[in-house]
């Protein structure tokens, strides 16, 4: 019998329902917030880029840069930023999130540092570069780089060669575009043992429940997402946003790793980790799919039950991947 913190519907697992009414009254509370501040561009100006950015988009306090992150350059030009515990049982590569024009390496040290003492692994983060300045393909080239990197000197580095992958948002998209990369263009299949892919964006030629989801200001929204896919793919119109190497939902996925897909019920990309569930798992990979009851775009940048229980299940995912 299903417990109440998650029910099994059409074939998804709905979990945290015993969670929502504290979910629901944050997203209320939260939208509320979001419609008192006056409306900007849809694409920010250069001006404005810079000021979001150095405000971390608006976060109430700056994220904290722990003494246990080591910035690093790798393979000849690439950022990333590491964090090794003491055990090191294998290598988490993170790729964080952001809509490709925001977010940093280290910009959830306080998150990556928990991660990395508790799953035993030590956690690489890459810095790729951002649009609009360096839009497609410069941030997956990065992403790529770090990866091959990380193939051909994790045992040297770290002493393990158990590799895992994971990203959120704008870092969950270029998390398969990277494994996608590696299988294309250098063979390598079954170098990353794992993916953990928390509320990504698949299709940048908008799913159904993008196009639908309207002006709610729940983090992103339709406008939202067109103006992110826009600065990352300037002037590629919605037939070539659906070319495999922008949208990993199209492409062949045969080969992938066992994957954990995360996705909230409110989130406008919901539809993205439904379809490529469905993908990945008939290409021949197992799939774990949790669609959280109530759950906006980035949750877990906040302070509740969800995300509490998010990180928990990342960490033993990725812990026993």
């Amino acid at each position: 019998m299903l417990s109440r913190a998650a029910a099994t519907v059409g074939g998804m697992t709905i979990t945290d329902e015993d969670c929502l009414p504290e979910t629901l009254a944050f997203n209320e509370k939260f939208e509320a917030a979001a419609a008192s501040r006056p409306a900007r561009e849809q694409a920010p100006s250069a001006a404005e880029l810079a000021l979001l950015r150095r405000n971390r988009l608006g976060a109430d306090t700056p994220p904290v840069r722990l003494e246990h992150g080591q910035d690093r350059v790798v393979a000849g030009g690439v950022n990333v930023r590491t964090f090794v515990p003491d055990r090191v049982d294998g290598v988490h590569l993170h790729i964080h999130g952001g809509s490709w024009a925001f977010g940093s390496a280290d910009g959830q040290d306080e998150r990556l540092w928990r991660l990395a003492v508790e799953a035993r692994l030590a956690v690489v983060s890459v810095d790729y570069r951002l649009a609009p300045e360096h839009p497609f393909p410069a941030g997956p080239d990065d992403c790529e780089t770090a990866a091959r990197w990380l193939v051909e000197h994790a045992a040297a580095e770290f002493g393990t060669e158990r590799l895992l992958i994971g990203g959120d948002s704008a870092g969950a998209h270029l998390t398969v575009l990277t494994l996608l990369r590696l299988r294309d263009r250098h063979g390598i299949t079954g170098a990353f043992r794992a993916a953990h892919l928390l509320f990504g964006a698949y299709d940048l030629s908008m799913t159904p429940s993008v196009r639908l989801f309207g002006p709610r200001p729940l983090l992103i929204n339709t406008d939202g997402l067109r103006g992110a896919y826009e600065m990352f793919t300037p002037g590629m119109g919605a037939e070539q946003r659906r070319d495999p190497e922008v949208s990993p939902l199209f492409a062949d996925l045969a080969g992938m790793p066992p994957a954990r897909i995360v996705v909230g019920t409110e989130d406008p990309l919901l539809d993205d980790s439904l379809f490529l569930a469905r993908r990945w798992e008939s290409a021949g990979a197992p799939v774990r799919l949790d669609v959280i009851a109530g759950a906006m775009h980035g949750f877990t940048l906040f302070p509740l039950t969800i995300t509490e229980r998010e990180q928990r299940r990342e960490r033993d995912f990725l812990a026993t991947a």
